[in-house]
């Protein structure tokens, strides 16, 4: 049951890192479950310790835990647009 929590919770996450990117329209729900459940790995990884609160790949689903998913999504995303992996383009 916990798996199919972190893919609904990671798909969440992946789909409002990318909105806020501007990336929905080439993402699709796979990706955005991929992308979700990176930038919550990268999230807990490296910053986890500035915010104090674990992500939703360690078993935590509190709002602090999403956020710091959810940051950790933003800035996989914005890694992949820097070296032009997604276009801003339609």
């Amino acid at each position: 049951m916990n798996f199919i929590i972190w893919l609904v919770l990671g798909g969440v996450v992946g789909w409002i890192a990318s909105m806020v990117m501007g990336t929905n329209g080439r993402q699709g729900i796979v990706l955005n479950v991929v992308v979700g459940i990176v930038g919550a790995f990268l999230g807990g990884w490296f910053l986890s310790g500035f915010f104090g609160a674990s992500t939703i790949n360690q078993g935590n689903f509190s709002l602090p835990g999403m956020l710091v998913s959810l940051l950790g999504a933003i800035i996989l995303l914005a890694f992949v647009k820097l070296l032009g992996g997604i276009s801003s383009r339609a």
